[in-house]
């Protein structure tokens, strides 16, 4: 068996068989989550809302014939500790959140008891549950207090938030941090909880409202300019599979016990792949064709942060983790999905091609080809 086949085989036998439980799985990342660990070999409980846009990656890519699917509202106090306790999970990621800056502001009050209830009861319930081990709180890098500024964030930078969103995320850290030191001191042995706050994902299967990839996409595929809010705007792009990554190998280093790894983390990409929203949109039009194109819309809207960048160094120190994959080759990964879901293919086998392809790329350090299905 040469080098390549026995690194997969490592990987595969650190997750085979392991009782995850993933928030979150009906959701964009969710779904890809749950794809890559039950690859992995993972036995995964799955606990959310129902999909929240008609197409979703869910359905597309059979998400559900992968895990068991358990529909229910984190405020839902009595159905969500019973599906913890009942699975008896090893191991918890806790993706499930309302995800969207402008929907929060148009319902905060949803919002709020979503992100930061939801968490606490999660984590309440996580307290009652004597097998869990490991729990991967997903955040976001708008948790912090964001002040324009040129430098990235790091993890001790203070956290705050213009908007419900944010803010919202940036409670939902300290609840976390209060459970940790409260209920999951690592000492005890009881119970490892990290925070990941990443940063703007894009990939195959994200239809999400008022979000500039879904938003091209959608365009693009009704022959329609696509009307951009704020052009300049800069975030920290990356392929859902890059933060994946980190959360998954977060997950293994607080399986260790460690007390170094129960705490917050971030995972962004290289400062020179945060591209203004221009960018992105001019990249993806040229590499989508067929006249494809996109305006500048006069009315900004609410208030969003116009640039934003993360510092992932400790993730870098401590976890080994590191962006990989471009910029352009995420986009092109992304385009190339869509194009074959326009063509009216079942979205399962290219969706774990994907997957399988960044599994390769770890294992070989090949990331100078762009196309996902080359060997």
């Amino acid at each position: 068996m040469g080098q390549r086949e026995c690194a997969l085989e490592n990987l595969v036998r650190g997750w085979q068989g392991r009782r995850v439980l993933l928030t979150g799985h009906t959701g964009f990342k969710g779904g890809w989550l749950g794809l890559w660990l039950a690859r992995l070999g993972a036995q995964i409980r799955g606990y959310a809302l129902a999909p929240a846009t008609e197409p979703n990656l869910f359905t597309t890519a059979g998400v559900g014939s992968v895990l068991d699917d358990v529909r229910g509202d984190l405020l839902d106090r009595v159905r969500l500790e019973a599906a913890v306790q009942e699975f008896a999970p090893e191991v918890v990621f806790h993706l499930a959140a309302q995800p969207l800056v402008r929907r929060s502001y148009a319902d905060p009050v949803d919002t709020y008891a979503t992100n930061v209830m939801g968490t606490a009861h999660l984590l309440e319930a996580v307290r009652k549950t004597p097998s869990v081990r490991a729990v991967v709180c997903v955040t976001t890098d708008k948790c912090y207090e964001n002040r324009e500024w040129v430098w990235p964030y790091r993890e001790t930078d203070p956290l705050g938030g213009h908007d419900p969103y944010s803010s919202s995320k940036a409670c939902a850290e300290i609840v976390s941090a209060a459970y940790r030191s409260s209920f999951f001191s690592v000492e005890d042995g009881r119970v490892a909880l990290a925070t990941a706050r990443a940063g703007n994902v894009i990939g195959g299967g994200d239809w999400s409202e008022d979000r500039l990839i879904p938003d091209l996409i959608r365009g693009f595929c009704a022959g329609k300019p696509v009307l951009i809010r704020r052009p300049q705007a800069i975030r920290p792009w990356q392929h859902v599979l890059e933060p994946l990554h980190g959360y998954i190998l977060l997950a293994e280093q607080l399986l260790s016990g460690e007390q170094r790894f129960a705490t917050a983390f971030n995972f962004g990409p290289a400062d020179d792949e945060s591209w203004t929203v221009e960018r992105i949109a001019d990249s993806l039009a040229a590499g989508w064709g067929d006249g494809a194109k996109w305006i500048a819309g006069a009315d900004p809207g609410v208030h969003e942060a116009g640039l934003l960048r993360l510092d992932a160094s400790k993730a870098r120190a401590l976890l080994g983790w590191q962006p990989r994959l471009g910029l352009q080759s995420a986009l092109e990964w992304t385009l190339r999905w869509h194009r074959e879901y326009t063509s009216g293919r079942d979205m399962r086998q290219p969706t774990l091609q994907q997957i399988e392809e960044y599994e390769r790329r770890l294992l070989t350090g090949d990331w100078a080809a762009n196309s996902p299905d080359k060997t």
